[in-house]
């Protein structure tokens, strides 16, 4: 099925290409069974683990996952992004996650903790990072808490904060942005050790589920857009049992109607259904499609789920049950060391 302009509609798959990975990866997208049909790859910068669409859809951002750090443009038009002017370097080392926000691209440092603001142009290409805020705080893992480590950054649903999630702090940071530059508004504290990954708001705009990657649970908190407060009032394991070792929970998404929310664990390798609440309640758990399950994204109309799977690279889809949000998977389609995917 075409869009407006005669267009089908496109998917795009970040990699990771120091794991053999393609680059940015293009796949039309069937809108009655959810398939992906891969069209080419553009192999132009390196590690675009995270991607992000302009509103418009004519242009897509992508972090470069290094030690220098840096971000990229690209323009869409036909089957072959093409980049809009050279790479950005963000100030801070290995981005992990981009997200647009007032006129800006933020990206969540991990390597150096910090969360850094770059302007877009007119034209969608990138100005210079006008900004860089650098966490700071460790928490109680010897290992993986010894300082911050910005893992999520996105615009919350009224717009006027942008939000960053830190795995090394135990925290949330909520930010205004001001003369480009992020500024610190508040900091919230999660349990310590839980080592909060990912965030997703409910559609209702007054509840946000934080995915913990050294516990494998979902935190349910009450959000306060008039006064920029995130309050945690329940956490919930992710798993039915909680396994021997490490299990390294991902992504997480919520059903566009607020019925559902989904999280993906790595080293179980599978997704997690749930129904939201103050204590979001467990349904069930099925097999991801592959291996090492990175990121998820739905499509617009909450029918399907995407799951890319980093060491099988692939992208598998999924057919969401309407009535119980339990996925069906459809198929999938190779993409080495896949690491996330957008669609238009």
């Amino acid at each position: 099925m075409a869009d407006g302009d005669g267009r089908r509609r496109r998917a795009y798959i970040g990699s990771f290409t120091a794991a053999g990975g393609l680059g940015v990866l293009t796949a039309a997208v069937d809108e009655e069974s959810g398939a992906l049909t891969l069209l080419g790859a553009v192999n132009s910068v390196a590690d675009p683990s995270y991607l992000a669409l302009s509103p418009a859809g004519d242009m897509l951002y992508a972090v470069s996952e290094t030690a220098d750090g840096a971000i990229a443009a690209y323009r869409l038009k036909g089957d072959e992004p093409s980049l809009a002017g050279p790479l950005v370097p963000v100030g801070g080392s290995g981005p992990t996650h981009l997200s647009l926000f007032d006129g800006h691209v933020l990206t969540a440092n991990y390597g150096s903790g910090s969360v850094s603001a770059v302007p877009i142009r007119h034209d969608g290409s990138l100005a210079t990072a006008s900004g860089v805020l650098r966490h700071k705080g460790s928490g109680p893992h010897g290992q993986r808490q010894q300082g911050p480590h910005a893992h999520h950054v996105q615009p919350d649903p009224s717009r006027r904060w942008a939000v960053s999630v830190d795995l090394g702090t135990d925290s949330v940071r909520v930010c205004a942005l001001r003369d480009g530059a992020l500024a610190l508004h508040r900091e919230f504290a999660l349990r310590p050790g839980s080592g909060p990954r990912h965030l997703a708001f409910h559609p209702d705009g007054e509840r946000a589920y934080v995915l913990n990657e050294l516990a494998p649970t979902v935190t349910a908190c009450r959000w306060d857009a008039v006064e920029g407060a995130l309050r945690p009032v329940g956490e919930t394991s992710v798993l039915p049992e909680l396994p021997d070792g490490d299990a390294y929970p991902s992504g997480i998404v919520v059903s566009p109607d607020g019925r559902f929310l989904w999280t993906a664990t790595r080293g179980q390798d599978v997704l997690s259904v749930l129904v939201p609440g103050e204590g979001p309640r467990l349904v069930t758990t099925v097999p991801c499609g592959g291996t090492w399950p990175r990121a998820l994204a739905l499509d617009p109309t909450g029918r399907f789920l995407y799951v890319a799977n980093e060491r099988s690279g692939n992208v598998t889809w999924f057919e969401v049950d309407q009535d119980t949000g339990v996925p069906r998977r459809g198929g999938s389609v190779k993409a080495p060391a896949a690491s996330c995917v957008v669609l238009d």
